[in-house]
């Protein structure tokens, strides 16, 4: 969906949730920004049992001169486009506003029924999406700085001051918009409320701890998402606690946090896999969080509590994992077969030819940022799924190809270069030209029956994560270097020899 397709509407009525968060309030701003500047009459509107009062929303709703409106539930507005934002039509946390025509934008996971939707489960704060919808309309923002810094406080505290931050969408908009520093130091410091100290103190005494494995389980109350990280980051200052998980519950779902000071847990992967089919997880190493929708919790485990789910869930994640040190590892080659890399066409940028040899940039990925310098003697390469690596000149003329057609990218999220120490943002796929490998380096695999950690040989700082499905492999001629390859990248890449 586009945000143009609405512009027809002369009425619209954008509705976040009840008791609204820092990122429902700037979400609807945004949208109210645009449709105003656009010619309609829009309004902000929300409902519920109670009006707005906390200190940091009332802050941010003043300094920031955000126009929005209680109305009582069941209004019904009539001939006119009612937008919910940052929640779903007819869910528990949304009271019942009518109008004829609907809209859906969202950042969770659900099955909201509207005329028009856009929602984006993998994004941490449904400003972000707002902020992407508004750039690909060639709305220009950086002048509304106000706008730009409840956009900025929104993102900020949905994901605990960025530390639960995971797609590079919420990566660019966190660095790209302007705001004011100012206001969000200011908002920042009205932020916890005495009520919501209350509830970090009930959730600290009452924990379930496992000292086999060494991590804790804690519930709170219905708070905000920065709240639930506020609790988590002193429950692991814990001398005995390396992997820390705090949650709630909402009317649609259950917010997680997820801490870890163990190098062999990643928080952004144990978020992932708390919340795998249910939801979804993210974040850095360290802090990370995720979202688990309620109807899809009860639909693959019907009758059990959350509680029990994340126990069961962090024992089995814990019991059943590999962990391997490739440097005092010997890998048996037992059930390994032999294979050869497909002929697979990628794509590759020269950077020397698009800035100055020395720049230094940052490439950003679904992946993840890689911090690099231009040089003249390395390629940028694209892969299979959008993944980006250098690859030094002579080594991919060693194994690749140059083809004579127009690169296409398939993958979510087209990969960028973002000029370090400025505000300029470079699409690398709009300069990449199309290769094909024709090496034949081999490698023997087998399919992981467990989840599997490998500390390869050239790196024991971080791990390659493995689930059951993917693929244990080495190199022929050197059975050190262990690695996993994720299922669909295997398949794609690799055949078997005879």
């Amino acid at each position: 969906m586009r945000l143009s397709e609405l512009e027809k509407y002369e009425r619209i009525f954008i509705q976040p949730h009840d008791n609204p968060d820092p990122d429902a309030i700037a979400s609807a701003f945004g949208l109210y920004t645009f449709f105003k500047e656009r010619g309609s009459d829009a309004k902000i509107v929300y409902s519920g049992r109670s009006r707005i009062q906390k200190s940091n929303l009332v802050l941010m709703i003043n300094e920031c001169e955000i126009p929005i409106e209680y109305v009582e539930e069941g209004t019904d507005f009539g001939d006119a486009l009612l937008i919910s934002v940052d929640c779903q039509l007819g869910e528990g946390n949304v009271s019942c506003l009518k109008a004829e025509h609907t809209a859906i934008i969202d950042h969770h996971q659900g099955e909201g029924i509207a005329e028009y939707k856009e929602m984006c489960p993998y994004l941490g704060s449904c400003a972000t999406l707002v902020w992407s919808m508004m750039l690909k309309e060639g709305f220009d923002i950086d002048d509304k700085i106000k706008l730009g810094t409840a956009f900025y406080y929104g993102l900020m505290t949905d994901t605990s001051n960025f530390m639960e931050l995971s797609h590079p969408l919420d990566r660019d908009m966190m660095e790209n918009v302007k705001y004011s520093k100012p206001l969000v130091k200011l908002f920042s410091n009205s932020n916890i409320s005495l009520n919501e100290l209350e509830i970090a103190g009930q959730a600290l005494i009452h924990y379930d701890y496992d000292d086999e494995y060494h991590y804790l389980i804690i519930y709170s109350k219905p708070c905000d998402p920065n709240i639930l990280g506020f609790i988590n980051d002193l429950a692991l200052q814990v001398d005995k606690i390396m992997v820390s998980i705090v949650y709630n519950e909402l009317n649609n779902g259950f917010k997680l946090s997820v801490r870890s000071c163990s190098k062999e847990v990643r928080a952004n992967e144990l978020a992932d896999y708390l919340t795998e089919k249910i939801g979804s997880g993210g974040g850095h190493t360290e802090k990370a969080g995720g979202y688990v929708d309620k109807e899809s919790f009860d639909k693959i485990y019907n009758g059990l509590e959350m509680d029990d789910y994340l126990r069961e869930r962090l024992k089995r994640y814990f019991k059943n994992t590999e962990i391997i040190y490739a440097r005092d590892y010997e890998i048996s080659m037992e059930g390994m077969k032999k294979y050869s890399k497909k002929h697979i066409k990628r794509g590759f940028a020269d950077p020397s030819e698009i800035l100055p040899e020395g720049t230094e940039i940052t490439v950003r990925t679904l992946e993840g940022d890689i911090d690099i310098e231009v040089d003249h003697n390395y390629y940028i390469q694209i892969g299979i799924k959008g993944e980006v690596y250098p690859i030094l000149k002579d080594k991919f003329y060693k194994s690749y190809k140059v083809l004579d057609e127009k690169y296409e990218f398939n993958g979510e999220y087209e990969p960028v270069i973002h000029v370090k120490n400025e505000r300029k943002i470079i699409n690398i796929v709009s300069y990449a030209k199309t290769c094909i490998n024709f090496d034949n380096s081999y490698i023997y695999a087998r399919e992981l029956t467990k989840m599997v950690k490998i500390f390869t040989y050239y790196n024991e700082d971080t791990y390659f994560f493995g689930k059951p499905g993917d693929f244990i492999a080495c190199r022929e001629d050197d059975p050190k270097d262990i690695y996993v390859i994720e299922r669909d990248v295997f398949f794609k890449s690799y055949q078997e020899e005879e």
